[in-house]
């Protein structure tokens, strides 16, 4: 009895029960920035991506689905960043100031 109670125990400690509040405010701060730097018009691939993983993320966090919710909120700033970066102009400049 005591190894079921100890097997209930650890199973639930695995479980995920806080919603992923930081990832969720990181994706909607990166997909804001990456709209502020252009992204909607210079790499707009990306940028729905981010919006859709997003959108996904916020689903799932409706629905509890805490662990899911996570992962689609970090896919998202991910994508957000990859908006960003082609957003970007690319330098002129090699990286250590030359020309």
């Amino acid at each position: 009895m005591q190894i079921l109670a100890i097997a209930a125990i650890a199973l639930a400690a695995g479980c995920e029960t806080a919603p992923p509040v930081q990832e969720m405010s990181d994706a909607r701060q990166a997909i804001a920035v990456a709209k502020e730097a252009g992204a909607a018009e210079k790499a707009a691939i990306h940028l729905k991506a981010a919006e859709d993983y997003l959108h996904s993320a916020e689903q799932k966090l409706s629905d509890h689905q805490y662990s899911q919710a996570r992962n689609d909120a970090k896919q998202a700033k991910m994508k957000a960043i990859d908006a960003l970066n082609a957003s970007e102009p690319a330098s002129e400049y090699g990286e250590d100031g030359s020309q």
